[in-house]
């Protein structure tokens, strides 16, 4: 239940999903969490089961796309919280399911923004806070298709593709002041957005479900907790050593 005492961590897209797993197993091992979101009725409600169960949680607004948003909401964090030592980059938006040549600039770009920018924003502004804390863990939800692609979903793609080098190079950049950069890989997981993107298909939910699931070699998706059990790990001590890394969560999909 302490595996991640005395920590401050930052979830981005923390309503729902992913990020809400991993806000509440990150709270239940004693970290102090905020959690970044646009979708505030579901993040408000997350902050106080979590706060009614004695946990420390508390909720902000943000868009992340927004830089001067994200470096008032994560000063207002280490404010609150006495510090910020974890972010978890985990807001992301898959985006048209279309192929490049019928993709527009504004399409292309509002993946980007989200994907991308957000993840660089919020990095950029919880650096200074973890150099004063002397100590940092910033794990990026990247995906299998920061590491292999589909003929789908193109600035997805590219935008997880993004996230993978990001997580490297800033690994590199931070080494020497105790400061962790890795990147997670989750196969399908089914979350909002999984279930948003295989409505994109055409085809039957059930058929698009059932096809899903049989990509993975153990042959089902995967759940949101499967994520979050890794993010607990990146961001304990138990990972003291690991940076620049790739933690692939995928049932298989990518040992093809």
């Amino acid at each position: 239940m302490n595996r991640l005492k005395g920590k401050v961590a930052v979830v981005t897209g923390g309503s729902v999903g992913i990020g809400a797993a991993s806000v509440i197993r990150m709270a239940e091992e004693g970290a102090s969490v905020a959690i970044l979101d646009f979708q505030d009725p579901q993040g408000q409600a997350l902050a106080a089961d979590l706060t009614g169960r004695g946990l420390k949680a508390d909720f902000w607004h943000c868009d992340v796309s927004s830089e001067a948003e994200v470096k008032k909401v994560l000063d207002e964090v280490a404010e609150k919280f006495g510090s910020l030592t974890v972010l978890v980059n985990n807001a992301g938006i898959s985006g048209p399911n279309k192929p490049t040549h019928e993709l527009t600039e504004a399409e292309w770009d509002s993946v980007q923004n989200v994907n991308v920018k957000g993840v660089f924003f919020c990095t950029k502004h919880a650096l200074p806070h973890m150099k004063k804390a002397g100590i940092g863990s910033i794990i990026n939800l990247s995906s299998i298709y920061g590491l292999v692609s589909a003929p789908d979903i193109p600035p997805y793609h590219a935008s997880k593709g993004a996230v993978t080098l990001m997580s490297k190079t800033d690994a590199l950049l931070y080494a020497t002041e105790n400061i962790r950069v890795n990147s997670i890989h989750p196969g399908f997981i089914w979350t909002p957005l999984v279930e948003a993107h295989l409505k994109t298909t055409g085809l039957d939910p059930d058929e698009a479900k059932q096809m899903t699931d049989e990509l993975h070699p153990v042959g089902h998706m995967g759940e949101p907790d499967d994520i979050a059990w890794g993010v607990v790990y990146l961001a304990s001590d138990e990972s003291k050593f690991v940076t620049g890394s790739e933690l692939v969560i995928d049932g298989g999909y990518t040992a093809r």
